[in-house]
């Protein structure tokens, strides 16, 4: 899943889906007077996953029941493939709507009627709650990162022990060289090494490793 405007580091456009007209009027006014850009209004949830696609607003808040696709349903297409944060607003508190919302991006919860200050809290919140994610969900991602190249480093220098007869040292200082030579990544040598693994089949020993 790719970040979006939703990475920036300032909350600023909001998108919102309701199908009812006082409610995004409430929303519209409340999120201008807090400074706020609303990008889009939807009716339905198809018509904000649309909008979401083109506009890419930072945050979407979506009602739960609306016609042609639910609130859940477009928070879970929403974040799952742009990677947006969204708050539900709902006229019903209902533990398995929180439950499930948890799952699919969510991370504010706000009932019907809402004013401006429960509003802004919300949003302040669950824009932390959406950094502190993603910047934990990165974290992992460069963990599992390192540990592939440092297993790729390890494949790459038994490949030149075994076919060079060389010591695991020497091994690692080739591959070492190879890389400043080049002005590439360890990684990436190890990358070309197995890929061609071949190539050094019958190879002699360096001399100077």
């Amino acid at each position: 899943m790719g970040m979006t405007n939703g990475s920036a580091a300032r909350l600023r456009r909001i998108l919102i889906a309701d199908d009812e007209h006082l409610v995004v009027e409430g929303l519209t006014r409340n999120l201008s007077d807090l400074n706020y850009e609303v990008t889009a209004s939807c009716k339905n949830g198809e018509e904000a996953v649309e909008c979401c696609r083109s506009n890419r607003p930072d945050m979407v808040l979506l009602d739960i029941q609306m016609p042609r696709m639910n609130g859940l349903d477009a928070a879970k297409i929403i974040y799952g493939e742009m990677g947006i944060p969204v708050i539900i607003i709902s006229a019903f508190s209902d533990s398995e709507y929180l439950r499930i919302g948890a799952d699919v991006g969510v991370f504010g919860y706000l009932l019907k009627p809402v004013t401006r200050d429960d509003l802004e809290a919300a949003m302040t919140i669950a824009w932390a709650r959406f950094i502190e994610h993603r910047t934990a969900r990165e974290e992992i991602v460069q963990l599992n990162r390192r540990l592939e190249e440092r297993k790729t480093i390890e494949r790459a220098k038994w490949i030149l022990v075994e076919r060079l007869g060389i010591t695991e040292d020497a091994a690692m200082r080739r591959l070492q060289k190879q890389a400043r030579d080049n002005r590439r990544t360890l990684a990436d040598v190890a990358k070309s090494i197995l890929e061609n693994a071949d190539l050094f089949v019958g190879s002699p020993p360096s001399a100077t490793p």
